[in-house]
């Protein structure tokens, strides 16, 4: 699990701001209850016997954390049901984003409800928002399909699962360190839906019922504090289409587009494989049970994933840049300059090699001929 921020993270921003204490006023417990999926990983035997209060108090120390507040403290108390945070270290606005986020979780819950009384919700989903994420200080925005089951009953950590921790990866080897990465990974899942990961065909016929949702988190989401745009990767082909329906332009692995969340703002939006794509596209038993053909094919995604990643970083950095400078330089740099480190990259964090094998392996003939055509 990646560590949380530490001082002096995003701490500059921290710094400037007049840090006091914030009282987030969240409802009663029975909305508390269907927002923060509660209980979160309990049987007849709970995998964490926590108390409501507790819950929400986990989630909402990974935000404070993640957006540069590390000695901030959260309580959660209950005052004739109705339940209430006091944020102690942070901005007197700070209030105002998770407000946001929990009002923008109502509508996830009514799709969820109008799917579930049509009889098309498992008895395996848990409607799940994307709480611990960093709500003000944030560089960028990941646009994904869904979160699985295990990163809610097992993490408890919404950036805690096999997709988020490659891409996390993938932007400390274009210069984001580690414990910065959380701030890049703001996650919206055009369906809130925590499931197995095996239910991504199930799970494309819900999404109209999440637009309203979906939207509203575009909107909210992309909003820096300052008003400026931040960026946005789609990740995926159910993301990618979606993008398209809602917005207008097609959005192809590394097409670059722009959208409209409102009128007079827009939004640069980076179409990418989905991280866990890889796999799939290197296995030998999707290339003719060819080997050499399958790192092949894994070595072109990755100097796809690499280059978004890239520009992830870049426009994250600096969400004023050029976007379309900043894509040509990224894929120049992971397609044509560093193809070797590409190749290492690839047999090093997809096929567990060593680092010397890793070098072996892209000196081979085979791979010399593969980088030619990358």
């Amino acid at each position: 699990m990646r560590t949380p921020f530490a001082l002096g993270l995003i701490a500059l921003a921290a710094s400037s701001a007049v840090l006091a204490d914030a009282r987030v006023p969240l409802g009663d417990a029975q909305r508390v209850t269907r927002l923060f999926a509660y209980p979160n990983n309990c049987g007849v035997i709970c995998f964490r016997d926590w108390s409501l209060e507790r819950t929400v108090e986990h989630y909402l120390t990974q935000s404070v954390q993640r957006d540069g507040y590390p000695t901030a403290t959260v309580t959660v108390r209950r005052e004739h049901d109705q339940l209430h945070a006091d944020i102690s270290g942070v901005p007197t606005t700070y209030a105002a984003p998770l407000k946001a986020l929990l009002d923008s979780g109502e509508l996830a819950y009514a799709g969820a409800d109008r799917l579930n009384r049509e009889g098309k919700w498992a008895y395996n989903w848990a409607l799940f928002l994307p709480l611990g994420m960093a709500l003000e200080n944030r560089r960028s925005i990941e646009l994904l399909h869904f979160p699985p089951d295990y990163s809610l009953t097992q993490a408890q950590d919404y950036l805690r699962s096999n997709t988020t921790d490659r891409w996390a990866q993938l932007l400390t080897f274009n210069g984001v360190p580690a414990q910065h990465t959380p701030a890049y990974q703001t996650i919206v899942d055009i369906a809130p839906i925590a499931a197995p990961a095996s239910a991504g065909k199930d799970l494309e016929g819900v999404y109209g019922y999440f637009t309203d949702y979906q939207v509203r988190m575009v909107r909210d989401m992309t909003a820096a504090a300052d008003g400026a745009s931040l960026p946005m990767v789609a990740f995926g082909a159910p993301v990618r289409s979606w993008v398209q329906q809602q917005y207008g332009p097609e959005v192809k692995v590394l097409g670059l587009v722009s959208i409209s969340p409102v009128p007079g703002r827009n939004v640069p939006v980076l179409g990418a494989n989905h991280p866990s794509a890889i796999w799939y596209a290197a296995d030998p038993k999707n290339n003719d049970n060819d080997p050499d053909k399958a790192d092949a094919a894994g070595l072109r995604m990755m100097g796809q994933d690499l280059s978004a990643a890239c520009w992830q970083a870049g426009m994250g950095r600096n969400p004023k840049a050029d976007a379309s400078a900043t894509l040509g330089a990224c894929t120049q740099k992971w397609q044509v300059k560093e193809k070797k480190q590409t190749c290492g990259l690839f047999f090093r964090t997809v096929r567990q090699m060593t680092p010397e094998q890793a070098h072996a392996k892209c000196n081979t003939g085979v791979m010399t001929r593969a980088l030619r055509s990358l």
